[in-house]
C-alpha cells in the first residue's frame, strides 16, 4: 500500500483517513465516554480489516477478534466484563487512594481521572462495540507471545482514530475469562488477551500527554537521555499525581 492516497483507499473500498497517520498516532486518546449509536457496519470492516494487517512473529497471524455488537450472546458478554470491570476498579480506587491525598481536590488530575473510569465502569455493558483480541496459541505460553496479538490491537484503536471513532484497550475480560471462553465457546488454548471498546466519542480526540522524551528514551547508556530526544515546541505533558 506504498504511495497510496485517499482516492486508492475509496477504490478498494476502503473509507479516507481523517488524520494523517503521525497526527493519528500523537493524538489517538483512551476514549471511555461515548455516544449512544451503534458502530456502522462498514466502519467495523474498515477498522477490522486494519486489525488484519498487523506483523505477527513468523507472519502466522494467530490473532483472531471477537466482534460483539447489539447480539444476545454479545448483551451476556458485556456484563460479564462489566462485572470484572467494577469488581477491579472497586479495589484499585481503594488500593491506590484514589479519594485521599490529592484526590480529595475534585479538580485534581487525580480525580479526574477516577470520576472518568467510574463512568466507564458504570455504563460498560452499553458500548456500541466490545471486541476481544485473541491469541490462538501454537506453542506454551511465554513473556513474547504478546508480539504477535497487540500490534493487531493497537491498529484497531489507530484506524478507529482515523474513522472518526475512538476506544481503549483494557484488561477486565481476565476476571471474567472462564465464563466468557463458555459463553461464546472459545477454546480453552487460546489467550483473551485484550477486551477493547468501540464507539464514536462523546468529547473528542486530542494530543495525549505523556512524560517528556528525555525520562523514556536513552542513547548508548541506561538512562543518558539521547541528545535528539527532544519534545517537539509546545508538547504537554502528565501532569504528577
Amino acid at each position: 500500500m506504498v504511495g497510496m492516497d485517499s482516492k486508492d483507499l475509496i477504490t478498494l473500498g476502503l473509507q479516507a483517513d481523517t488524520v494523517g497517520m503521525l497526527e493519528g498516532l500523537t493524538t489517538t486518546r483512551a476514549i471511555r465516554r461515548y455516544v449512544d449509536e451503534p458502530v456502522p457496519a462498514h466502519v467495523l470492516r474498515d477498522i477490522m480489516f486494519a486489525a488484519t494487517r498487523a506483523p505477527s512473529g513468523s507472519n502466522r497471524q494467530p490473532f483472531r477478534f471477537l466482534v460483539l455488537t447489539d447480539g444476545e450472546k454479545a448483551e451476556q458478554a458485556k456484563a460479564l466484563i462489566a462485572k470484572g470491570a467494577r469488581a477491579v476498579w472497586g479495589a484499585k480506587r481503594t488500593d491506590d487512594g484514589y479519594d485521599s491525598g490529592t484526590g480529595a481536590d475534585l479538580s485534581s488530575p487525580k480525580a479526574r481521572m477516577a470520576a472518568t473510569m467510574q463512568q466507564y465502569v458504570d455504563n460498560i455493558e452499553r458500548v456500541p462495540a466490545l471486541v476481544l483480541g485473541c491469541l490462538v496459541r501454537y506453542r506454551a505460553p511465554n513473556p513474547n507471545e504478546g508480539a504477535s496479538v497487540y500490534p493487531a490491537v493497537q491498529n484497531v484503536l489507530l484506524a478507529a482514530r482515523a474513522l472518526g471513532y475512538g476506544g481503549v484497550l483494557t484488561g477486565f475480560h481476565a476476571f471474567v475469562d472462564a465464563e466468557l471462553k463458555e459463553l461464546l465457546g472459545i477454546p480453552e488454548e487460546v489467550f483473551i488477551a485484550a477486551s477493547i471498546t468501540l464507539g464514536r466519542p462523546e468529547g473528542s480526540h486530542g494530543p495525549v500527554r505523556r512524560s517528556p522524551m528525555s525520562e523514556l528514551v536513552y542513547g548508548d547508556t541506561w538512562g543518558a537521555p539521547a541528545p535528539w530526544a527532544v519534545d517537539p515546541p509546545g508538547t504537554r505533558h502528565t501532569a504528577r499525581r
